[in-house]
């Protein structure tokens, strides 16, 4: 396993604040982590050094206060989030996925994007929004959150999903946004594990054995 190094600070100059950090031995895959709600970019880096150590890490966050932390897009309930936010940030981080594609020299056709509740919640906008910027995505904890969505083609990409089968506010949820990205022509792999809203070593061993197999390769 590589130890990583380099840059660990909080950088700002582009358009979302993000930390990127690398293994000395990189193995040319890259994570895109999008954390939950109330936290910050710190909060996936343990699991994706489990799901896969080798890869390099943007550790973005989200540019919406909340509590403590952080969140990608605003919300009315726990369920109903605002649309024109949910449309404005999915554009903003679109841009900055390119920004830091480039600037740090990655392949954007090995990279998968990790996003955990309100991050999977953005990641699934990402893909409706932005036809064939994400190939490969595992998104845990997620469900729709776009009213209205347009005829996207996702034939070729690959999505992981990950719900908690006593997940009783999300939960509910999930089956619609396998349906929904299924339609689009999406390869959806749906799982249900036994877990609340919160994730773990589960998850971690899932999306690890996911990306393992040559199938999620887009």
């Amino acid at each position: 396993m590589s130890e990583y190094t380099g840059k660990t600070a909080v950088l700002r100059d582009l358009s979302f604040p993000y930390r990127f950090t690398q293994p000395t031995e990189a193995s040319g895959e890259c994570l895109f982590l999008l954390h939950g709600s109330g936290v910050d970019e710190t909060t996936l880096v343990p699991l994706a050094k489990q799901i896969a150590p080798d890869a390099a890490l943007v550790a973005a966050r989200g540019r919406i206060p909340q509590e403590d932390g952080f969140r990608w897009f605003e919300r009315i309930t726990p369920t109903s989030f605002e649309q024109a936010s949910i449309r404005t940030e999915t554009d903003a981080f679109a841009t900055f996925v390119a920004e830091a594609t480039k600037r740090h020299g990655l392949d954007l056709s090995r990279a998968t994007f990790l996003g955990y509740s309100n991050g999977a919640n953005l990641v699934s906008s990402l893909m409706l929004l932005h036809s064939g910027l994400v190939r490969r995505a595992a998104l845990l904890r997620a469900m729709p959150v776009l009213a209205e969505t347009p005829p996207t083609d996702l034939v070729g990409t690959k999505v992981l999903m990950i719900a908690g089968a006593a997940d009783l506010t999300y939960g509910p949820f999930a089956p619609a946004l396998v349906t929904l990205l299924s339609q689009r022509g999406a390869t959806v792999d749906a799982r249900i594990i036994a877990s609340g809203h919160e994730i773990g070593d589960s998850d971690a061993t899932i999306v690890r054995q996911w990306l393992a197999d040559p199938s999620a390769v887009a």
